[in-house]
């Protein structure tokens, strides 16, 4: 072939998506006419792309996807998409992601500040700001955490059939005062809307639990349409993304004993309206 560029798939994210999506088109037959036509996109556009020319976007990842019959598997372009898009991210977030966007169930666990998918858009700045201010993170990188979190309320919102989502905070998450009072007041709100909705449970876990909270880290519990369950979980350094019903199971049932253990949904919707009147 005159005109075929050799690429290197070691040479950069995009590349080894370029080099992936020709290797695929070709082991189908298709020339890159055929797989344009397929994704509704310029044989120019595919080419682009398979030669690290042009950044690979979400619609374009998701249209690939559908061509080669990878939707819904493990190791979707939408996959390998995110985690060029989330690179700066915790090594597992970006994969975590792609599951929480299909998942029939989510059960999260959340201590020191309010978990992502319930944060509003200041709540979250704020939070990217202060680490960007310690520098711990660069310009470029807090953009990324607000733009993140924004991405994946958008993903469940958009869904025909939205997940159940069952929120555990510590109470460490609604004391802690994060921005201006009115910046805080509007977040306790966000979270009262939250434990409105028909498909959302919202507890507090309060500090009165002491030993008993099984958890001291973060955590979150997927269900998978096909009911298999995942979980993830951060340290400090990195996220760890577990599918071995082995660890999962045992996590599904301290979750349990989390939810039996702290304050009803009234209770807790009460206490939260309580501090953002300020009479807790």
């Amino acid at each position: 072939m005159v005109n075929r560029k050799e690429l290197n798939p070691d040479t950069s994210p995009e590349a080894a998506f370029g080099a992936r999506l020709r290797k695929k088109r070709e082991a189908h037959g298709w020339k890159q006419e055929d797989l344009a036509s397929r994704m509704e996109y310029s044989s120019t556009h595919i080419s682009a792309v398979e030669t690290g020319r042009k950044v690979p976007t979400l619609r374009f990842s998701r249209s690939a996807d559908v061509a080669f019959g990878l939707a819904g598997t493990a190791d979707t372009f939408e996959r390998q998409w995110r985690e060029i898009r989330h690179g700066s991210l915790l090594e597992g977030f970006p994969e975590f992601v792609g599951h929480e966007g299909r998942a029939a169930e989510i059960r999260l666990y959340e201590v020191g500040v309010v978990p992502g998918l319930l944060q509003t858009p200041e709540y979250a700045s704020v939070l990217a700001e202060s680490a960007l201010k310690r520098r711990a993170i660069t310009p470029a990188q807090a953009h990324e955490r607000v733009t993140v979190v924004a991405e994946r309320q958008a993903a469940l919102d958009r869904r025909k059939t939205p997940p159940e989502i069952f929120a555990v905070l510590d109470e460490s998450c609604i004391r802690r005062p994060i921005g201006e009072p009115a910046l805080m007041q509007a977040q306790l709100q966000r979270l009262v809307d939250f434990a409105e909705l028909p498909n959302t449970v919202l507890q507090v876990a309060p500090f009165a639990m002491g030993a008993r909270r099984p958890f001291n880290l973060p955590v979150t519990i997927l269900t998978l349409p096909d009911r298999s369950l995942m979980s993830y979980a951060e340290s400090a350094q990195q996220g760890h993304l577990e599918r071995e019903s082995t660890f999962v199971l045992p996590m599904l049932r301290a979750y349990h004993q989390l939810q039996a253990g702290a304050l009803s949904q009234a209770e807790s919707v009460d206490l939260i309206s309580q501090l953002r009147k300020g009479t807790p």
